[in-house]
């Protein structure tokens, strides 16, 4: 992964113009409670870059002089690393991770002063946090105060995010063999909840079943599990996950590992077996089943270079939407139900999202005004939902019924790879499996 990291640094400076500087700020350590502190996640750009996992950690880049990657990090201290645990520190930060130099984070203002002399810009994520806003502009007034000294501030700022995450839309070697990996143990905790279905139990339950697959393989949630059972299915991100599982009602699992920084996002939906019992779904529940697998089966066939996701939105809408007028669920032609906005009742979301070191990934859908066209090493997930509210004037037998289908799809060369292909989604093999039983043998 580092030298990953050296290539992607390289590319980033290649994209910066001459004179330029850029700022990335790491993640900060967040209080949970008391002295309590919740799991560190470094900034997804920092780690990108560097692969360090360390709060107060800065990265400066400054094509053009000598030293081209500094790193700003907490020094190592005994004391600190017998409570909290091994840093890099400044040795570490240039043996380690590559930086050509490193300072002291309680010297960040002093040394922006000393790296922002003389550059002409400085790139940084404007808007991200206020005080970065803050330290930004007040290095640079402090520059211009001293002009008359020799002193030479930049005379731009510049926002990074475009430049850094067009960078990260397009995955290389490193970022894709990753993300195969959280995939595929995502896949295996899916799996874990599927056989252990089963009425009587409760959401949290299967909860832990996933995590449990996740952390088995040294990976973690790379987001808040979503486990709904009944109208929870109905609710786009559920995550209170305490009600029991109710015979002949729909389970939906989003759930997603992270691996190397690099997440997983898959959903299923399955009917929940009675103890002793095979699962099944009811007559409305298959008619929406088969209809959202259709439309995501379809909307995959599409994926290939050059294609859009709203070109696959636009596919699943209308797929949808013709499905749902067919059974009379939604009156008149597929095209009015879209434009009317009456497909929202039971589609509300859009269907696809860039997928990698965020579940919701970085990256413009809509460059320059026009829609971002799939080109190789790009991920996404494609993922059609169809949602009948508890109230819905349906009536009894369709409330309550969320279903939605999500995959991670790799666009190639010559088409796709659906990254999570192995998880069972066809009803005949998604019905073999729930409910079988589930061993926490590795």
């Amino acid at each position: 992964m580092l030298a990953a990291c050296a290539s992607r640094r390289a590319a980033l400076l290649e994209r910066l113009p001459p004179g330029a500087c850029a700022v990335l700020f790491g993640g900060r350590d967040e209080r949970r409670n008391a002295d309590n502190h919740h799991r560190f996640r470094q900034s997804s750009d920092l780690l990108f870059l560097t692969d360090l996992s360390e709060p107060e950690t800065v990265a400066v880049f400054t094509p053009g002089k000598e030293r081209r990657f500094t790193l700003l990090l907490r020094p190592s201290d005994k004391h600190a690393e017998l409570w909290y645990g091994r840093r890099a520190g400044l040795e570490g930060a240039t043996e380690l991770y590559g930086a050509d130099q490193a300072f002291d984070i309680r010297e960040l203002e002093r040394r922006l002063l000393e790296l922002f002399d003389g550059c002409t810009e400085v790139h940084y994520l404007i808007g991200d946090r206020p005080e970065h806003d803050e330290l930004v502009g007040r290095v640079i007034g402090r520059l211009r105060k001293n002009e008359r000294n020799g002193s030479r501030a930049p005379s731009r700022i510049v926002d990074l995010s475009r430049t850094l995450h067009d960078l990260r839309l397009v995955r290389d070697e490193a970022a894709i063999l990753s993300m195969r990996r959280s995939c595929a143990v995502t896949v295996e905790a899916h799996a874990l909840a599927m056989r252990a279905c089963m009425a009587g139990k409760r959401e949290y339950e299967l909860e832990a079943l996933v995590d449990y697959g996740f952390r088995r393989r040294n990976g973690l949630p790379g987001y808040q599990s979503i486990i709904g059972s009944g109208k929870n299915a109905t609710i786009l991100h559920y995550v209170d996950g305490r009600d029991e599982l109710v015979a002949g009602q729909i389970l939906l699992v989003d759930a997603g590992c992270e691996l190397d920084g690099f997440t997983g996002d898959v959903t299923r939906s399955y009917p929940i077996p009675a103890p002793s019992c095979k699962p099944a779904f009811s007559r409305p529940q298959r008619l929406l089943y088969d209809l959202v697998l259709d439309t995501q089966l379809a909307a995959i066939a599409m994926v290939k270079p050059f294609v859009t996701i709203e070109e696959i939105h636009a596919q699943i809408s209308h797929r949808l939407a013709s499905g749902l007028c067919a059974m009379g669920l939604l009156s008149g032609d597929p095209e009015s139900a879209i434009e009317s906005g009456a497909l929202k009742r039971f589609f509300p979301h859009r269907s696809s999202h860039f997928l990698g070191l965020d579940v919701h990934d970085v990256g413009r859908y809509f460059p320059e005004g026009e829609p971002q066209r799939l080109l190789p090493g790009m991920v996404f997930t494609i993922e059609p939902g169809l949602y009948v509210q508890p109230d819905d004037p349906l009536g009894p037998d369709w409330q309550g019924i969320g279903i939605r289908i999500e995959d991670d799809i790799l666009v190639t060369a010559t088409g796709h790879e659906v990254l999570t292909a192995d998880l069972p989604k066809h009803p005949d093999e998604l019905l073999k499996v729930v409910g079988t039983g589930v061993t926490f043998s590795v």
